[in-house]
């Protein structure tokens, strides 16, 4: 499995976004794969500083079948962790987005485990992914994996 170098903050629908691109570099094909998304940061409350988690509502959290690759989308709305947080305030607060994936291989019927995370400086704001989508010379569609890591500044509507 492999995870985008940068997860971005980008417009989304009529929102924010905060996402990453994931692939099966694989020939197995990967089944039920399931993604979960913790935000961990530091918090003062007084004069006491700790390490606070949340899990992060993705847009979806599961896929049955995972033929290219998949972007996986925490929308930023009223109820989110990280609804106004800066650049600034997750490099403040050792923000840090811990990723798990589990997935099925179809091949051995075995249960995999892919593990990320992303730190603040791994993350582009007003940024959004470059589109990996290519049709083939026999018409079908296929992705390029070289540009799964691929960003471009994100247009504002």
């Amino acid at each position: 499995m492999v995870f985008s170098d940068l997860a971005v903050v980008t417009p989304f629908h009529d929102a924010t976004a905060f996402q990453f691109r994931i692939a099966n570099e694989r020939t197995n094909h990967l089944l039920d794969v399931q993604a979960r998304v913790l935000y961990s940061r530091m918090e003062t409350t007084g004069s006491r500083r700790t390490r606070r988690f949340d899990m992060l509502a993705l847009q979806r959290d599961r896929v049955m079948f995972l033929p290219l690759h998949w972007t996986i989308v925490h929308t930023i709305d009223e109820s989110s962790p990280l609804r106004g947080v800066t650049s600034e305030e997750l490099q403040a607060k050792d923000a840090e987005f811990l990723i798990l994936l589990t997935a099925t291989d179809e091949t051995f019927s075995q249960i995999v485990h892919a593990r990320s995370s992303y730190k603040p400086h791994e993350i582009a704001f007003d940024a959004r992914f470059a589109d990996v989508f290519e049709e083939t010379i026999a018409g079908r569609v296929s992705i390029d994996v070289r540009r799964l890591h691929t960003i471009e500044p994100a247009a504002r509507v």
